[in-house]
């Protein structure tokens, strides 16, 4: 079958990719930057990528007409400019439109589970989404899930940022909101399996692993298999507010995604029993289990995706490749270089940079630079990077988002995604007569961004030189 599949650089859909190619599906993978997804990490005939913007109805005309099954799997909740709800409607108005035109036969959407008349603002916009998308002249089919658990999910990360980070927790009262979690592998084998199931066909399913947790037994829970001993207190008087910030500073989630789960988590999302799973022969993986497994992969560095490199800012709206050519004109640069001594060692080093194992030299200088960012509602350091040592252009690496990462060429180039006046780019590269070129750029933006760089000139000084020694040994 042919086979669309939006938001293609997306968390689920990286993870549905590898299954439906192995099907021997041929599928064309949607996205708004071709810039952002590396065919070479599938290496796959069976895969075309086109550029789509859901908001640009112009652009949808790239989108062929032969298709058999389209999958919707995208969203605007951590988006940090514009009404998401208008946003998610638009963009579901303009796709219906277009698979109208195509010969698809089945619309399969991933949404979240709604069973209470008060919803979060979140939900109440996926249920609209849902809404528009089933009054195509296609059959339509909705997976609705809670809380999904997988390395590299959102729900995972931050309960495992709370987890570990915190020996108590002093917590919010919707940490007694009921929930049911689903291990991402159950969920992307509802989404392949539901793929011209007759059953399935015009239908809505919740998806679940059938328990039943709070919050706050989701966290301990967590703690327990991770062999932690951890205590939570829930306060009653913490606000919506107060609960945003406190998760927004203590994870790696940015202050509007924060701000929107916070809505959301208020909200009870627990499944309508069906008979979907028993259809598929599919058994829920328990919670525990899911945790268990979600560590295999960590421990194996084989996350997949991460929800960390979906696009946390509108810097890159434009996508990366605007960005990809480092100004010249109207910059301030830092531009240092050095005999490498052992470029292959070099290289390496290159490419486990920042993350855990930080940047080589002046550690708390990064360290301080990333809760200064966090203060004025930057990313900061906390989203680390997906794998310790592979690096991908499109992937998030602390503060920085992966513009070029080209081992053949030697080549990193990074774009800052912090909070700056102007904008910022760092470059790794290994010339022909094996000299390290460090290069950071800078293009201010007014007065405010000049003298931003004259105030932060003393220390590029020696954090650069010791970056650039330490690489280069």
């Amino acid at each position: 079958m042919k086979i669309l599949l939006t938001g293609a650089t997306g968390y689920i859909a990286q993870r549905l990719l590898p299954e439906l190619l192995s099907a021997d599906h041929y599928v064309y993978c949607c996205v708004r930057d071709k810039g952002r997804f590396d065919l070479q990490k599938f290496d796959d005939p069976d895969i075309a990528v086109i550029e789509v913007d859901l908001l640009q109805e112009a652009t949808l005309q790239n989108i062929p007409a032969d298709i058999d099954i389209a999958y919707y799997l995208v969203h605007s909740m951590s988006t940090g400019t514009g009404d998401f709800e208008k946003m998610e409607a638009a963009s579901a108005e303009n796709f219906k439109r277009r698979m109208a035109q195509t010969s698809v036969k089945q619309v399969i959407y991933l949404t979240g589970i709604v069973n209470e008349q008060h919803l979060s603002k979140h939900l109440q916009s996926r249920q609209q989404v849902e809404e528009i998308l089933k009054t195509g002249p296609y059959a339509f089919t909705a997976l609705r899930a809670g809380i999904i658990v997988g390395s590299g999910s959102a729900s995972f990360e931050i309960i495992r940022d709370l987890v570990e980070k915190l020996p108590v927790m002093v917590t919010p009262r919707w940490l007694n909101t009921k929930t049911q979690p689903i291990a991402i592998r159950d969920v992307v084998a509802y989404l392949k399996g539901v793929i011209g199931l007759p059953q399935a066909l015009d239908t809505s399913f919740d998806i679940s692993s059938g328990e039943v947790f709070t919050y706050k037994e989701l966290l301990l829970k967590f703690a327990s298999v991770r062999g932690l001993k951890r205590k939570i207190i829930v306060l009653p008087v913490l606000t919506p507010r107060l609960s945003s910030y406190w998760l927004y500073f203590v994870t790696s989630t940015s202050y509007q995604l924060a701000k929107n789960l916070v809505d959301s988590m208020k909200v009870e999302v627990i499944g309508k029993p069906n008979n979907l799973g028993e259809l598929l022969h599919i058994t829920p993986t328990p919670y525990e289990k899911a945790i268990e497994l979600a560590f295999v992969k960590i421990e194996n560095d084989q996350v997949l995706s991460s929800w960390k490199d979906a696009l946390s800012s509108n810097i890159l709206y434009k996508g990366l490749t605007a960005h990809l050519q480092v100004p010249k004109e109207g910059t301030y640069k830092d531009k240092r270089k050095m005999k490498v001594t052992d470029v292959q060692k070099t290289m390496d080093k290159i490419w486990r940079i920042g993350g855990a194992n930080g940047w080589y030299y002046g550690r708390w200088l990064w360290i301080t630079r990333g809760l200064m960012d966090k203060m004025v509602g930057g990313v900061g350091l906390r989203r680390g990077r997906r794998s310790p040592t592979q690096l991908y252009p499109g992937q998030a690496l602390d503060f920085w988002r992966v513009l070029i990462a080209s081992k053949e060429d030697k080549r990193l180039l990074l774009y800052a995604e912090m909070k700056l006046p102007g904008e910022a780019w760092l470059e790794f590269f290994i010339n022909e007569n094996n000299e390290l070129e460090q290069t950071a750029t800078f293009r201010p933006l007014g007065l405010s961004g000049r003298l931003y760089w004259l105030a932060v000139l003393p220390f590029h000084g020696f954090i650069f030189r010791g970056m650039l020694k330490a690489l280069s040994e």
